[in-house]
């Protein structure tokens, strides 16, 4: 077994982050209890995984800023969130599990990633790479953003961009160098961040490359980049990155998303990989959803990014017909 590999029964920590300030629509402080009825600690236990449910965070204490950046809403109350998620994130990784951070809104990241990669920095010294799958390239800063939501400024802030400078307050910060982030599925973007990733020259697939070459093609690009640098793979999936069609149940849905079957194919070759040892999956508002669908859909991916295959689900092609 390679070095990177998640063993086949991998220790996994379940912790739910229930943030909605972030975001322009109340609703995703529910994402996590949505995922647990779906069936998410289920599924993984099925697979073989040892499952640990951390429960929900209880909401931090909030100290005011003296003078918050201009344009960045609730930000005295992402940061106190920020702050307190690093924290234990970077326990929860230092403890050998592999954390599943179940969102809430996606300003989440900011904490979560910056936890585990000062883990990956100083316990391992190891590079951490982040797969951003999302419809939006979340890259703008104060200065660019066109609403103020901080749910838009995650990768950014990730990357050491200015303007976000005091979300930690002193505490410890690991950002990851821009060529260490994946931005993957983008079909909305805002021009001035557009000029941002560009003169960072962040790696972007939209959906017309997508469209063009296959997600098979190019998340093993992304794959093939960590390997190189013996890095490991953090996984920040918003699901506004599916089509609407499957997942309607987030904030900020955009259509032309990707199919459930690439979705799939990107968590089955993610699997493979054996480099994902953290994931954040937000943005799920069950107030939005369909009947839990949405949630379901999320469920599902999770188990093939842990190892669920096709031929392990029941499905109308291998079911037993009646005689």
């Amino acid at each position: 077994m390679a070095e990177t590999e998640i063993p086949p029964r991998a220790k996994i920590a379940l912790l739910g982050v229930p943030i909605e300030i972030g975001a322009s629509q109340p609703g995703t402080l529910m994402g996590p209890s949505a995922l647990r009825t779906a069936g998410v600690a289920r599924v993984l236990e099925q697979l073989g995984h040892s499952v640990e449910d951390h429960g929900d965070m209880a909401r931090p204490a909030i100290v005011a800023t003296d003078a918050p950046p201009v344009n960045a809403r609730y930000y005295d109350e992402v940061k106190a969130w920020v702050r307190a998620l690093s924290a234990r994130a970077f326990s929860i990784a230092r403890s050998g599990a592999t954390p599943i951070f179940m969102g809430g809104d996606h300003s989440l990241s900011m904490g979560s990633v910056n936890g585990v990669a000062r883990y990956w920095r100083q316990e391992q010294k190891r590079p951490l790479f982040v797969l951003w799958l999302d419809a939006h390239a979340d890259y703008n800063t104060p200065a660019t953003t066109l609403t103020g939501n901080m749910h838009g400024m995650s990768a950014a802030f990730l990357c050491g961009e200015p303007g976000l400078d005091g979300l930690l307050d002193g505490g410890p910060r690991l950002s990851i160098a821009p060529d260490r982030l994946d931005l993957f599925g983008i079909r909305s973007i805002d021009p001035l961040e557009r000029n941002l990733v560009r003169d960072r020259r962040i790696a972007i697939a939209d959906m017309r490359a997508i469209d063009e070459f296959g997600v098979g093609v190019l998340i093993r690009r992304v794959i093939e980049r960590v390997r190189a640098h013996n890095g490991v793979l953090h996984l920040s999936f918003d699901l506004d990155f599916l089509d609407p069609a499957i997942a309607p149940g987030v904030g900020t849905t955009v259509p032309g998303g990707a199919t459930y079957r690439e979705a799939h194919l990107i968590m089955e070759l993610l699997h493979d990989s054996g480099l994902v040892r953290s994931a954040d999956i937000v943005e799920l508002n069950p107030f939005l959803d369909e009947r839990g669908r949405t949630a379901r859909v999320a469920v599902e991916l999770i188990g093939s990014l842990f190892g669920l295959r096709i031929t392990d689900r029941a499905t109308p092609s291998n079911a037993v017909l009646p005689d």
